[in-house]
C-alpha cells in the first residue's frame, strides 16, 4: 500500500467535495468457488482499495461527514482463522498504516446506519455488481435489490478523483505494464504449430506469478481472434494460425496491464495475413499520433475506424467515402468495438461506476452498433492512463446478417468480404499515459509492425 497521508489526502479530498452526509465503502467478501472454504482468489473492492488501501476481505467503511469519522468496520482474527491464515497484525494495526484509527466490530455497522437514517442523515453509496453488496443494502438500509439509488454526487467524486493518476500510481501502473508486456513477448517465443492455446496461456499466466503478480483479467488466447472476448484455450495451432493474446498482469496493490498482439503461427505472416495485419497497425498508430490533451477520444475513434475504411477500400473490401462510413456505422463490420478504455485499479477502470461518468463526464452515451461498445470518448486531460486497441476482424455471423438485411451495401463490397469469412481478427494493444503535452507509453515497447513480430519469431 501506499504511505497513509495519501489515503488520508484521498479522503480528506472527497469529503471536501460531499461535503455533507454519510459515504459507505462497501467491501468485498470471499466467495465459494464450489463451497466456502474452497474460495475465488480474492480481490478487494477497488474504490475501497483507492480511499482505505485494505486488501482484506471481511471489511466495510463509512466516513461520516457530519461527524467528522472515520471508520473500518471488521472482525479481527479469531485462534480458529489464525490456525488457518497465520498470525497477521490485527485490524486496528492495519488500519493504522492507512490513517484510521477508529475499527469496530462488523456487525456494528448496522447499528450505526440506522442511527444516521433515525437522524435524517442522507447515506451516500456507489453502484453495486455483486450480489453481496445488494444482500447488505437491504439489511443496512431496507434497500431491495433492483431499487437501489447510488448517489450520483458521490459517484461523480470519486470518478474525478480517481481518474487523474498521481506519480505514486503511474509508477505501480508501469510495474504491471512492464510484466504484462514480458507476458506477451514469452508468448511470442511459445506460439508454433502443434501446440494448443493453454499452452500459451500457461506460459503467460506463469511470467505473472513469477512475479507474485496476478493476471488483471482472464486471458484470451485465441486462433479465433474473430470473437472478441474468446476465453476458449482448447484449439490445437496450426501452420496459418494467428493467434490473438489479450493479456495483463495485476500487481499486489492491484494496478493493471492490458496489452494485446497477434501472433502468426509460423515464423512469418502469409502475404494475405500481411495486409490485413498492416492495417491495424496503420490504425494503431494514427491513433497514437493523434493523443493529447483537450482531443476528444471519440474523434480519435471515428479517425482511427477511417484509416481501416480507407485501407480496406485500397483492397476492394470498401467503397464510398470512409469517415461518411464511420459515421454511418459501416465501419462496425470490421470494428464492432471500442478503441480503448481508461485503466488504473480496475482493468476497465471504475466501469462498475458507469461508463457515461467515467468515459463520457456525464454524457449519454451512443447507441449506434459499433460505438455504443466505446468506453470513452470524453476530452482527454493529463493523467489520464488509457489503452489503444483497434482491431480488425472477420464476423461470419455478422456478414451473414448485414447481407441479408442489405446493409451498408454502398459502403460494404459483400463479394469481396465473404471471401474472407474464414479470416478471423487482428488486434494489438498497448497502455498510455496522456501527459501535458502529448502521450507516453506505459511499460516498454512489444513488437507490432510485420518485421518487427517476425523478427522475433525467427
Amino acid at each position: 500500500m501506499f504511505k497513509k497521508e495519501t489515503y488520508n489526502a484521498r479522503r480528506a479530498r472527497l469529503k471536501k467535495t460531499i461535503g455533507s452526509g454519510l459515504l459507505l465503502f462497501l467491501g468485498n467478501d470471499e466467495c465459494g468457488m464450489n463451497y466456502a472454504d474452497n474460495g475465488y482468489h480474492f480481490r478487494q473492492d477497488s474504490t475501497f482499495l483507492y480511499f482505505f488501501g485494505l486488501p482484506y476481505a471481511g471489511l466495510s467503511a463509512i466516513i461520516d461527514i457530519d461527524n467528522d469519522e472515520e471508520i473500518i468496520f471488521g472482525d479481527e482474527l479469531t485462534i480458529d482463522m489464525i490456525v488457518w491464515t497465520g498470525i497477521q497484525p490485527t485490524l486496528h494495526e492495519k488500519s493504522q498504516r492507512v490513517g484510521i484509527t477508529s475499527v469496530k466490530p462488523y456487525k456494528a455497522i448496522a447499528d450505526y446506519l440506522k442511527a444516521a437514517q433515525q437522524k435524517g442523515q442522507t447515506i451516500h453509496y456507489l453502484p453495486t455488481y455483486r450480489a453481496e453488496h445488494q444482500i447488505k443494502l437491504l439489511q443496512w438500509l431496507g434497500v431491495q435489490p433492483g431499487n437501489e439509488r447510488p448517489s450520483v454526487p458521490f459517484i461523480q467524486a470519486v470518478v474525478n478523483q480517481r481518474i487523474h493518476k498521481s506519480e505514486e500510481e503511474i509508477a505501480e501502473i508501469e510495474k504491471a505494464c512492464l510484466v504484462t508486456a514480458d507476458m506477451h513477448l514469452a508468448a511470442m517465443h511459445t506460439v508454433r504449430p502443434g501446440i494448443r492455446e493453454c499452452d500459451v496461456a500457461a506460459v503467460v499466466a506463469q511470467v505473472a506469478y513469477a512475479n507474485n503478480y496476478e493476471l488483471s483479467f482472464p486471458t484470451i488466447a485465441t486462433i479465433n481472434g474473430q470473437t472478441l472476448h474468446n476465453h476458449d484455450h482448447s484449439n490445437l495451432i496450426k501452420s496459418g494460425d494467428m493467434l490473438l493474446l489479450d493479456a495483463g498482469a495485476e500487481t499486489e496493490m492491484g494496478y493493471a496491464g492490458d496489452m494485446s498482439s497477434t501472433i502468426p503461427a509460423d515464423p512469418t505472416f502469409t502475404s494475405l495475413q500481411k495486409e490485413i495485419y498492416d492495417i491495424q497497425v496503420a490504425a494503431h498508430e494514427a491513433a497514437v499520433a493523434a493523443l493529447r490533451p483537450g482531443v476528444r477520444f471519440e474523434t480519435i475513434y471515428d479517425q482511427t475506424c477511417a484509416v481501416i475504411m480507407d485501407q480496406l477500400k485500397q483492397l476492394g473490401f470498401t467503397k464510398g467515402d470512409p469517415m461518411e462510413a464511420v459515421k454511418a456505422g459501416a465501419h462496425a463490420m470490421f470494428m464492432p468495438c471500442g478503441l480503448g478504455h481508461m485503466m488504473g485499479l480496475d482493468v476497465h477502470d471504475m466501469e462498475n461506476l458507469g461508463e457515461e461518468y467515467v468515459g463520457y463526464d456525464g454524457h449519454p452515451k451512443s447507441t449506434q452498433f459499433g460505438r455504443k461498445s466505446l468506453r470513452l470518448g470524453r476530452e482527454l486531460e493529463p493523467g489520464f492512463v488509457l489503452t489503444i486497441e483497434p482491431g480488425v476482424y472477420f464476423i461470419p455471423e455478422l456478414m451473414d446478417l448485414w447481407k441479408s438485411q442489405n446493409k451498408f451495401t454502398e459502403y460494404i463490397n459483400y463479394d469481396k468480404l465473404f471471401k474472407y469469412r474464414a479470416f478471423g481478427g487482428i488486434r494489438n494493444e498497448e497502455d498510455y499515459l496522456i501527459t501535458t503535452d502529448g502521450a507516453r507509453l506505459l511499460g516498454k515497447k512489444i513488437p507490432l509492425r510485420t518485421e518487427e513480430v517476425e523478427e522475433i519469431r525467427k
